[in-house]
Order: structure tokens, then C-alpha cells, then sequence
């Protein structure tokens, strides 16, 4: 077995000992991904060569894969073999690649997937154009696996994923967002993807309703779990782990959660009408002066926002991990199992 074998287009690899959860479960569904992965190599050509040479751009970057892994994972780990959840693994995968592109003209980001943002090389017209191509190669994807209920799931989680993106936009510079709206919103900007894409695993192997709605909750948590870990990044992380800019959020103006418990705590205890009008001076406002985001960092260390960030990741990790309890225990279980683990360990 090779150390590691590249797949063109596609952050699919081989390694020989595994490092991590995230590490098994590439391995596990290796070849597999190599099938997705000749479909998103497939399904992004066009006679316009502009569209193949920016979602190439994007796509070969890399990232996790974490999405269309769990398709087929939740696939293999039910014994259904079929061309299926292979097709709507790669219509995930381009799903979330849409949103990608279309999250980085929104949110003006230097960097994604630890290079530079597409819409910084190719222009921002581009970048949402090549997204709404993606988003149809999506579709014909849905329509290929042959299941309406599938086409159902996937095609309302898409329609889900931007009414959260608007949502968010509509909260910047919001500092009284509450806890409860902001959780509302990564269910469905980030968790409603990662729950489809185990959900219609279960639909497609024509699988129980309970069994269909474990995976939709183990999809669902694990994704809330990896939005807040991201969130804790934000503020804490390195750019190499989090693959963008370190403190996009606090100079977008961005009511994560950190921030949004930081704010509650300032209201609710003596002495915190300081760090209440720095939270309303550098997001409401937008006023921001070299070493506020250091500020900001020591606030949430001190209040516990970001430890509290970090609990809230692990309970839904460990949710996650529940909700699989009615399947059989069996290697792809324990490998999605211990995803939930690694997704809240990345920020260790």
C-alpha cells in the first residue's frame, strides 16, 4: 500500500497508519471517494473553460471531505452497495462548494481552505456564477440516484443552507443576537448539509424511519458540533487548522456564539459595562483599532465563552454518537463514532 496516493482533482487519500478519525474513515471509504471523485471531476467540466479552472481551483484544495465521506460511510455502514449514495455524495460535495464560493463574496475572506479565496483571482461575478453551476450539477446528480425522497432531503437542505446564510447577514453587527437565534442559524447555514448528507443514505437503502432519522440526527449534531468548533477557532485556532483568516468573524462583525456569550455575560455581572461597550464599539459599531481582537480573545478566556463554546461542541459530538446506537456496531460505526470525537478534538 502506498504512503499516499493522490486522486486528480481531489483531496482523496491513502495513508498507511492513520492519524486521526477523520484519517480512518478516508481510508475506509478510499475507493469509494476515488468513484465520487471521478464524478466531481466529470460533472465540473464545461465547454466554458472558466467554470472547470475555478471550481478546479477550489475543489482540488482540499479540505476534509468530511460531507460526502458520511454519505457513503452511513452507506457502507447499512450494506448498500449502489451507484446511489455515490452520486448524491458528490452532489453534496458540489453543494457545499456552491456555498463556498458564494460565502466568500459575502463575507469578503482573504483565504479559504488555507489559500487564497477564489473570488480574489477570478472576481466575485465569477465566483457566484461558477456557485449556480455548481448548484445545478447538483441537481442532475440528485435526479440520477433515482429517489425522490432523497431529492427531497437534499434539495431542501440547499434551500435551508441560504435562508441561514441570510439570516447570519441579517445578524452582523447584531449584538443582541441571543444564543438560541445564533444556534438557529448554524442549524441550518452548516448542520442542515451534514444531516442530509446521512439522511439520504438511509433513504436510498430504503432503510426504517428510526433508522432514517438516527442518521439525520447523527448528521445534524456532528455538524453543530464542527460549526462551534469552528467558531472557537476563530478566536483561538491557527490558519493552517482552520484554513481561512483567524479572526474573520470579529472583523466581519459576526455574533458567533463566543461572542454572544461573552455579551451575556458583560450584561449579567458588576463591573462588565467595560467589555459591554467594547463589544458594542467593535461589532455594532464596527470601530476597530489594532489589538482589539487580542482584547477580544482575553475576554472570552476569562468570561468562558470559548470554554463554554467548546462544551457545547463536545455535548452535540457526544449526541452524535448516540444517535447511532440502533445500528449494529460494526468498523463503520466506530470510525463514524469517532469522528464526532476528532470533529471536537480539532480544537486541541
Amino acid at each position: 500500500m502506498d504512503a499516499i496516493v493522490s486522486v486528480d482533482a481531489t483531496s482523496a487519500k491513502r495513508v498507511e497508519q492513520p492519524r486521526n478519525a477523520a484519517e480512518r474513515l478516508a481510508q475506509l471509504v478510499y475507493e469509494d471517494m476515488r468513484l465520487v471523485d471521478a464524478l466531481i471531476l466529470e460533472r465540473m467540466q464545461s465547454h466554458v473553460t472558466l467554470i472547470p479552472d475555478l471550481a478546479r481551483y477550489l475543489i482540488e484544495a482540499g479540505g476534509k471531505r468530511v460531507r460526502p465521506m458520511i454519505t457513503v460511510a452511513c452507506a457502507n455502514m447499512l450494506g448498500y452497495r449502489d451507484e446511489a449514495p455515490l452520486k448524491l455524495a458528490a452532489a453534496v460535495e458540489f453543494i457545499h462548494t456552491a456555498t463556498l464560493l458564494h460565502d466568500d463574496v459575502v463575507d469578503k475572506s482573504g483565504m479559504r481552505r488555507g489559500q487564497q479565496a477564489a473570488n480574489l483571482i477570478w472576481g466575485n461575478a465569477s465566483s457566484v456564477l461558477v456557485g449556480d453551476f455548481l448548484f445545478a450539477r447538483s441537481f442532475t446528480l440528485m435526479v440520477e440516484a433515482g429517489s425522490m425522497k432523497a431529492l427531497g432531503v437534499l434539495s431542501s437542505a440547499a434551500s435551508t443552507i441560504a435562508e441561514g446564510e441570510v439570516r447570519q447577514l441579517a445578524a452582523i453587527k447584531d449584538i443582541g443576537v441571543s444564543v438560541e437565534t445564533y444556534m438557529a442559524i448554524i442549524g441550518a447555514k452548516t448542520a442542515a448539509l451534514f444531516a442530509a448528507a446521512a439522511q439520504v443514505s438511509g433513504i436510498v437503502a430504503e432503510r426504517p424511519l428510526a433508522e432514517e432519522m438516527a442518521l439525520e440526527t447523527y448528521g445534524r449534531e456532528l455538524g453543530l458540533a464542527f460549526q462551534l468548533v469552528d467558531d472557537a477557532l476563530d478566536y483561538s485556532g491557527r490558519e493552517a487548522a482552520l484554513g481561512k483568516t483567524v479572526g474573520d468573524d470579529f472583523r466581519e462583525g459576526k455574533v458567533t456564539l463566543p461572542v454572544a456569550l461573552s455579551i451575556k455575560q458583560a450584561g449579567s455581572r458588576d463591573g462588565g459595562e467595560d467589555e459591554a461597550r467594547f463589544w458594542t464599539r467593535t461589532i455594532s459599531e464596527g470601530d476597530q483599532l489594532d489589538g482589539d481582537f487580542d482584547i477580544a480573545l482575553s475576554y472570552m478566556r476569562e468570561n468562558g465563552a470559548l470554554s463554554a463554546t467548546l462544551q457545547a461542541a463536545h455535548d452535540h459530538a457526544t449526541r452524535a454518537r448516540e444517535a447511532l446506537a440502533i445500528f449494529p456496531k460494526n468498523k463503520w460505526r466506530m470510525t463514524l463514532e469517532d469522528l464526532a470525537d476528532f470533529v471536537v478534538e480539532r480544537a486541541y
